[in-house]
C-alpha cells in the first residue's frame, strides 16, 4: 500500500494577506486604544504621554506573542484563512525574529538616539542612513509584493516565511491584480533617486543660508513640502519646549510695541503662554507647535473644537 500523502496548500493570494495585514492592525489599535484608556484611568495623561512608545511596544508583543509566539494564525489570519508555512511556524527562532525585528528597532532608535546624539553626534547621521535605508527597502519590497505577490513584509522577505491558504485555487477565475501600484511605487521611487542625485550634484551646491539653516532628523516628524515642521519653526523638537519668543525671534513682528492687551490674544490655549512657534489646525484654531503636537499624539482631535485632527495637516504661521 501507498503512504498516505499529506495534502499540499497553495500560496495566500496577494488579497488575502492584504486583508489580514489590516485586519491585524485594527485589532491592535483597538488594543492599544483599551490599554490606554485603562492606564489614564490609573496613572494620568502625563504618566501616559511620558510612556506611550512603550506602551505601543507593550500592546504589538502581547498581541503578537499570544498567536505568531504559539504558532498560531493571527486574527487577521484567521480572518482570511491564511497561516504560516507548517516548516516556519514551529520554528522558535523564526517566530522571534516575526515579532521582534519589525517593533524593537524602531522603540530602541526613539528612546536610546537622543542619548547617542548627544554622546556621538555622528551617529545622528548614521542613524538618520539607515532609517531611510529601510524605508526604502520597505517600499521596494512592497513593489515586488503588488507585482509578484509573496511577502508582503520585508522582515518575512529576509527570512524567506511565505503564507499558506487554505482557499484551493480556481483556474477559471482570474485574481486581482496589484502590479499596476507596483509599477507606480517603483516610478515615485525613480523620482526620489532622480532629485537625490540632483540635488548632491555639483551644479546645486547648497547656498550660505541653507548652511546656516538649522537641520533636523525625525522620521515621525511631520513635512510641509518636504521639510520638517521644526526647520520651518527653526528650532529642535528633541530639545523640548521652543524657546521664549519675547525677543520676536519667531516672527517679524516688534513684540514691545504690541499693545498688551493684543498680546494677550497671543495665548497659546493649551500652555496658557504665549506661542512661540504658532501653528494652524485645520479648523482654524491657533496653538503652540509643541503643545498641539504633544496632544495630537494622544488625541486625533481639535483641544477646541472637537474636530478631527491630522497632525500631518498642521501648519506653521508666522507673525501672529
Amino acid at each position: 500500500m501507498s503512504s498516505a500523502r499529506m495534502p499540499s496548500f497553495p500560496l495566500a493570494q496577494q488579497a488575502q494577506i492584504i486583508r489580514a495585514h489590516q485586519r491585524d492592525l485594527i485589532h491592535v489599535s483597538s488594543l492599544r486604544k483599551q490599554t490606554e484608556n485603562i492606564l489614564r484611568s490609573w496613572f494620568g495623561t502625563r504618566w501616559l504621554t511620558r510612556f506611550d512608545k512603550e506602551v505601543e511596544l507593550g500592546v504589538r508583543l502581547v498581541y503578537y506573542a499570544l498567536t505568531t509566539g504559539r504558532a498560531i494564525q493571527t486574527l487577521g489570519e484567521e480572518y482570511t484563512n491564511i497561516w504560516v508555512h507548517p516548516k516556519w511556524a514551529r520554528a522558535p527562532r523564526i517566530r522571534a525574529a516575526l515579532i521582534l525585528l519589525p517593533t524593537l528597532p524602531s522603540y530602541l532608535l526613539a528612546r536610546l538616539g537622543p542619548f547617542l546624539y548627544a554622546r556621538y553626534p555622528r551617529s545622528r547621521e548614521i542613524a538618520t542612513g539607515a532609517v531611510n535605508a529601510l524605508e526604502v527597502a520597505g517600499e521596494v519590497n512592497l513593489a515586488v509584493f503588488y507585482i509578484s505577490g509573496v511577502y508582503y513584509r520585508l522582515v518575512r522577505r529576509l527570512l524567506g516565511v511565505p503564507h499558506m491558504s487554505a482557499t484551493p485555487i480556481d483556474p477559471n477565475a482570474r485574481p486581482p491584480s496589484y502590479s499596476l501600484l507596483g509599477v507606480l511605487i517603483l516610478v515615485r521611487l525613480g523620482y526620489r533617486l532622480l532629485n537625490y542625485l540632483h540635488s548632491h550634484s555639483p551644479q546645486c551646491a547648497p547656498s550660505v543660508a541653507d548652511e546656516k539653516r538649522p537641520s533636523y532628523s525625525n522620521p515621525d516628524e511631520p513635512q510641509l513640502d518636504d521639510r520638517p515642521i521644526s526647520t520651518l519653526l527653526n528650532y529642535d523638537p528633541e530639545a523640548g519646549l521652543a524657546s521664549s519668543d519675547q525677543n520676536g525671534q519667531l516672527t517679524a513682528l516688534d513684540l514691545e510695541t504690541v499693545p498688551v492687551s493684543i498680546r494677550a490674544g497671543r495665548m497659546c490655549t493649551l500652555c496658557l503662554e504665549e506661542r512661540t512657534a504658532t501653528c494652524v489646525t485645520e479648523c482654524g484654531h491657533l496653538f503652540d507647535w509643541n503643545c498641539i503636537y504633544s496632544w495630537g499624539r494622544e488625541r486625533a482631535e481639535c483641544p477646541l473644537c472637537r474636530q478631527s485632527l491630522n497632525l500631518k495637516r498642521i501648519l506653521p504661521i508666522y507673525n501672529l
